[in-house]
This record gives C-alpha cells, sequence and structure tokens, in this order.
C-alpha cells in the first residue's frame, strides 16, 4: 500500500502532459501485451502499423529527441510499476506508435544474444540513430535482428 502512495505522489508531481501520457501509456501497454499473446509480433506489428503514419522527412529538433527520451522513460517506469507489468518490447512498441503519430521516424530494433542458454532479447526505440532507452549502453549486447 505504501509503494502505491508514493507513486500515486510522484504521479501528481509531473506535468499535466507527462500525467495524460502516462495514462494514456497505462491503457496501451495491456492492449500490446494482449495482442502479442493472442496474434503473435508480426500481425500485432502490422495491426500497429495501421495506427501509425508515415514519418515526415524533417530532422529531429533536440527539443524533439529530448521529449522522446523522456516517453521512453515512462513507458519503462509505467510497465515496471504498473498492476500489468511488461517486457521492453511491449514498452518499444507503444513509444514507436506514440512517436510515430507524431509523425516522428522512430525505429523498433530487436536484438538477442546467440551465444549460450538462456535465449536473451531486448527491444528499444531509435530516433534519428539515438537508442531512446536510458539503458543504451545494455543495446552493445543484442546484436540487431531488425
Amino acid at each position: 500500500m505504501r509503494i502505491q502512495l508514493v507513486a500515486l505522489r510522484r504521479w501528481r508531481q509531473l506535468p499535466s502532459a507527462e500525467r495524460a501520457l502516462t495514462l494514456r501509456l497505462l491503457l496501451m501497454l495491456p492492449m500490446i501485451d494482449v495482442a502479442l499473446r493472442l496474434f503473435g509480433l508480426q500481425r500485432s506489428w502490422a495491426w500497429l502499423s495501421w495506427w501509425a503514419p508515415q514519418p515526415s522527412d524533417a530532422v529531429v529538433d533536440p527539443p524533439a529527441l529530448a521529449a522522446a527520451t523522456r516517453l521512453a522513460a515512462l513507458a519503462r517506469a509505467v510497465g515496471n510499476h504498473s498492476v500489468w507489468p511488461t517486457t521492453c518490447l511491449r514498452q518499444a512498441l507503444a513509444v514507436w506508435l506514440l512517436l510515430r503519430r507524431q509523425r516522428l521516424p522512430a525505429e523498433l530494433k530487436i536484438g538477442v544474444t546467440r551465444r549460450e542458454p538462456p535465449f536473451q532479447a531486448h527491444a528499444w526505440v531509435d530516433l534519428n540513430g539515438v537508442a531512446l532507452d536510458p539503458e543504451a549502453a545494455t543495446h552493445a549486447a543484442f546484436p540487431k535482428l531488425r
């Protein structure tokens, strides 16, 4: 109960735009999770792509890159602390979709290690070649599949 109160207090301290974004992520992440469980990555990706317009050719400016990085951090926090915890793939798909809805050239990246068991994979979003994940250093351990 104490953890929930702390989380609610932190949420209230966010700017109103970030509170709205957090609520949007709270709805999106479980829907993406259910879609992936029911239909798999390919069909879920096709469904999400239908909602994502093609990005514009405009160069992403530093404020937009900072906002995208903040979005990725919020998605990670929501995914890790919500009642419905999610994986990096679900979080990356949500970030990718929200950025594409803004017509930004976000790219979903998926990396896999093939060394020895256990199988490990990681997903993140790049914007102008910059990984939006706060743990960008870990991406080097995951050669890109996509």
